[in-house]
């Protein structure tokens, strides 16, 4: 006679694991679906006319954008690990595999095909005799776009070279190319490259250093899972820092692009409110993560809240592209208090 084996009752231990696997599964997705319906989402009701290939614009840009962070944010990551205390044992734990190569390729391919946008007017279209590639070095934002390629190209070069840090530079040029685009304005338009500069270069080593330093913490997992919890301590006293330096420098452009009044009203206002909450959600998650640094051992437990903040970040990187495919409210062309900066 065989006795029935005892039933287990659900004690709760799936159900952090689903709500991980559901957060893999639709913050991705989410970021996948902000170039399809984004536009639309965010121009309706406002009366604003829709901006020519701004699903492709919005797409491409998040590629490029995502591309920068990841270079970037791997050389901010390989420095962190150098600056880190000699390890007691004899050699130092193999790093992951570097992503630099392919994310400079794929940042190349999105900025030649936004480059092939500007030499068409702006319009997204694959007939070739509308391409003017040439008359793209005679117009600022021809010539900025390709800076951009140019920088992407250059970075690969370097990463596949012998001194792959030197790809910082053709990075700081494309940072910098991006700043010159988005503040063609009359009124200081230096003053808003330069904040768009110190915007774009914080989140680029906030996203892509921390998602180099979750790859490090995985791979240091069993050879050196203390040095690994060191290094995500390391990154987030930076990163409290890029923080502040985006925070600061966003509610300026913001300020300084619409009035509160138009937060709802305009797509500009609505996408850009978007991104303020998600930046909130992931500030939140940044907490979480540097409150378990405090007395854990375990580098897997410790990178639970930052894993998810990765994801709302990816999420940040494709609505921050949207942003740049609205159309600017009206009050950004009009002289305001704020215009002397």
């Amino acid at each position: 006679m065989t006795t029935p084996r005892p039933t287990s009752e659900p004690t709760g231990r799936g159900d952090p694991a689903r709500r991980r696997a559901a957060a893999v599964l639709v913050l991705p997705a989410v970021a996948l679906l902000v170039p399809l319906l984004g536009p639309q989402i965010a121009l309706d009701g406002t009366g604003e006319g829709t901006a020519p290939g701004s699903t492709a614009v919005t797409a491409l840009r998040t590629l490029m954008l995502g591309a920068l962070c990841v270079h970037a944010g791997e050389l901010f990551g390989l420095l962190l690990v150098r600056r880190l205390p000699l390890p007691t044992e004899a050699d130092e734990p193999a790093a992951p595999g570097s992503w630099a190569t392919g994310a400079a390729v794929v940042g190349f391919l999105a900025a030649l095909g936004l480059a092939l946008i500007v030499s068409t007017g702006n319009l997204v279209t694959l007939d070739l005799s509308r391409m003017d590639v040439g008359g793209l070095y005679g117009t600022r934002d021809g010539a900025l776009a390709l800076i951009t390629v140019n920088g992407f190209l250059a970075a690969g070069l370097c990463a596949g070279g012998r001194r792959p840090g030197l790809a910082a530079l053709p990075l700081f040029a494309v940072v910098l190319a991006e700043a010159l685009r988005a503040h063609p304005e009359v009124h200081s338009p230096l003053f808003g490259s330069a904040l768009t500069l110190v915007h774009l270069g914080s989140a680029a080593l906030w996203t892509g250093g921390l998602l180099y330093v979750l790859r490090v913490l995985y791979a240091w997992r069993r050879a050196a899972p203390a040095r690994g919890t060191a290094l995500l301590g390391a990154y987030s006293r930076v990163a409290l820092v890029l923080f502040a330096a985006l925070t600061v420098t966003g509610a300026v452009s913001a300020a300084r692009r619409l009035p509160p009044d138009d937060l709802l009203t305009t797509a500009y206002g609505r996408v850009l409110l978007a991104k303020v909450l998600l930046v909130a959600a992931v500030a939140v998650l940044a907490v979480l993560a540097r409150r378990r640094l405090r007395g854990q051992a375990d580098p897997v437990a410790v990178a639970a809240p930052a894993r998810a903040e990765v994801l709302v970040l990816l999420v940040v990187v494709a609505v921050s592209a949207l942003l740049t495919a609205m159309p600017l409210p009206v009050f950004y062309r009009a002289a305001f208090w704020w215009t002397w900066f």
